[in-house]
């Protein structure tokens, strides 16, 4: 196989045509296999449909000297293959393994370890500044980014920025066909291969020189010929998006042509000033499951699974809306993941999908519930820490009723420290009026779905893990904003907050089996904290709050709050909570365990305090 011949990018340079061929069925072969079979699953269609396009850069690029910025960096598969990491697809995203995102700490090819979208150019723009300051003239920086993360403020942001600074950027523009696909002609095609020749582009430069310098004629001549570039342009050109912001276009190119797509990235390079490669790939391409899944390509491996707390807000929202006209439901290029697809075939009218535009879409729903609307922005946790000043600001200050739900909150696993929804509590928490639900069921998210839509004096936040949700009688249920005390006892108070009632349950069943009793309360709502569940508290001498989210500044530093009366009968209050710092992907349930947040750690934590 040429595959395992491959350990540096400069390994490619010697290959001629037919052998780049068969190494990019072997690559597409090896990640079908691979992602398959993993554990932990991974994204495949994102990078099946960019083979062709990374082997081109990489026998280019000069890499690590030239600097190729992923954005996002789910479709980095193909590059990890290329520059010696094979051999670590075996582990992928499994604890001690190989990251399914660049990791600066796996090679020295990987400068950024970006996995939230529109951000690279951000880095570009940076990197560029700075070889320019230090005189690293032969250097290339190279941005890739999908057509999906040009929807997201930053990467406009980026753009505006690189066309204004004449950064020396080139900016690979991955369109799989789902937003930029300028119809372009056969003779627009030729346009194409001539306005991206540098060659030629200075001839025309130089002919529009001595143009404007003829005798008498020299004005009207030079008007001649940008009137008649203007007309063709017109008529032919993919539409004027990137050039009034000072950056240069080129293309559409064929991402799936390696000889293309190389003598593209050579051109680009001979420009001063910020480049546009417009490349235009088929997600999933090569395998026939991939191509013809019509939601994403199988952008990833999995779905909603039917006992999830997502399967539940699915039901939730259809039920809902099916009872109250003014319900509208807001995504950020994620209708799937969220469950919000079955409730877009139901109201197609009424589903909003903003694209990666979170801080667009929290203000946009800050304006529809301003006009009467009820919007619920589905979110996953980790992409609404992008949005926290439009959520204080816009929706927060003005005091409207709108529902945040956030999915894959807490500690999510396989995708690492960028994708862990651990910030969720500590920033909701801080805006006055804002109102916080975390069930612990799947009963319980749709009763509090219910119950959200009932408050109109303010923003309400619903947030939920990734993991099962498990299924609870009508009796294990609670109502509005008041706590549920599952059982009393007299040793310790213990507060789950959550998903974490259940690690409260476990270890309240350890320890009485060691003779120690305690009260377990699921707090259901963490803001505002139920009264009656402080002073049942209160009369603990010892109380433990577990929470899957940061303990800094988290739900139970507020409970902690609340039961430091001053007096002599103050109970001692230890938070559990997830430690500031970034955690490695791994299981979620593993990264639980060994940070004390499983049901063995909260037992362990009460033996040495009523030790103590």
């Amino acid at each position: 196989m040429i595959l395992q011949q491959i350990s540096t990018p400069s390994d490619l340079r010697t290959l001629d045509d037919d052998q780049l061929n068969q190494l990019c069925a072997e690559i597409r072969s090896f990640i079908v296999d691979k992602v398959n079979a993993s554990k932990s699953g991974g994204h495949l269609g994102s990078n099946l449909g960019i083979v062709e396009l990374t082997v081109a850069l990489h026998r280019v690029l000069d890499s690590p000297k030239d600097v190729l910025l992923f954005d996002t960096g789910h479709q980095a598969y193909v590059h990890k293959m290329l520059t010696g990491r094979t051999g670590g697809f075996d582990n992928l995203r499994e604890e001690g393994g190989m990251s399914g995102y660049p990791s600066q700490v796996e090679s020295t090819h990987d400068w950024i370890e970006n996995s939230h979208a529109s951000t690279v150019l951000g880095y570009a723009h940076g990197l560029a500044t700075a070889f320019a300051a230090k005189g690293d003239s032969d250097r290339r920086v190279v941005a890739l980014l999908g057509d999906g993360s040009l929807t997201g403020g930053m990467a406009f942001e980026g753009l505006n920025n690189l066309g204004h600074s004449q950064a020396n950027v080139t900016i690979v523009l991955n369109d799989n066909g789902r937003s930029y696909a300028p119809t372009i002609s056969l003779l627009s095609e030729s346009l194409v291969k001539i306005r991206s020749n540098p060659v030629y582009m200075k001839r025309q430069r130089r002919l529009e020189s001595l143009a404007a310098k003829l005798p008498l004629v020299g004005r009207w001549s030079m008007t001649g010929i940008q009137a008649s570039k203007a007309a063709i342009r017109e008529a032919l050109e993919p539409q004027a998006f990137f050039e009034p912001l000072g950056v240069r276009y080129m293309g559409p190119f064929d991402g799936h042509d390696i000889e293309q797509i190389e003598t593209a990235l050579a051109n680009a390079g001979q420009f001063t000033g910020p480049v546009v490669l417009h490349v235009q790939t088929q997600k999933g391409r090569g395998y026939a499951p991939a191509e013809n899944d019509p939601i994403k390509n199988m952008h990833d491996i999995g779905g909603v699974k039917p006992e999830s707390y997502t399967a539940a807000f699915t039901e939730a929202m259809l039920k809902l809306a099916e009872e109250h006209e003014d319900l509208i439901a807001i995504t950020a290029a994620m209708p799937d993941s969220t469950g919000l697809l079955p409730f877009c075939e139901r109201f197609p009218d009424r589903l909003i999908d903003v694209g990666i535009a979170e801080q667009h879409a929290v203000t946009a729903a800050a304006g529809m519930a301003m006009g009467g609307l009820r919007p619920v922005v589905a979110l996953y946790s980790t992409f609404l820490s992008r949005a926290f000043d439009q959520a204080n600001l816009d929706v927060g200050l003005h005091e409207q009723p709108v529902i945040f739900c956030l999915d894959r909150a807490g500690i999510t696993g396989d995708d690492g420290p960028s994708h862990h929804g651990i910030f969720d509590m500590v920033l909701m928490s801080k805006i006055s009026g804002m109102t916080i639900f975390c069930p612990s069921s799947y009963q319980e998210l749709q009763q509090m779905l219910n119950d959200a839509y009932e408050i109109t004096s303010g923003p309400v936040t619903i947030r939920w893990p990734k993991t099962p949700a498990p299924s609870v009688g009508d009796d294990e249920v609670g109502r509005g904003l008041s706590a549920r005390r599952d059982r009393e006892g007299s040793d310790v108070c213990l507060i789950g907050v959550g998903k974490m009632f259940a690690a409260a349950q476990g270890a309240a069943d350890l320890l009485a089996e060691e003779g120690i009793s305690a009260t377990v309360w699921d707090p259901r709502v963490a803001k505002p904290l139920d009264p009656v569940m402080l002073d049942d508290a209160y009369g603990h001498r010892i109380v433990v709050t577990i929470e899957d989210g940061l303990a800094d500044g988290g739900i139970g530093s507020m409970v902690a709050s609340h039961l430091a009366r001053n007096g002599p009968s103050d109970p001692l209050v230890r938070v559990l909570g997830v430690p500031t710092r970034y955690l490695a992907h791994a299981k979620a349930d593993v990264i639980l365990a060994n940070i004390g947040l499983d049901a063995i750690g909260v037992a362990s934590t009460v033996r040495q305090l009523l030790a103590g």
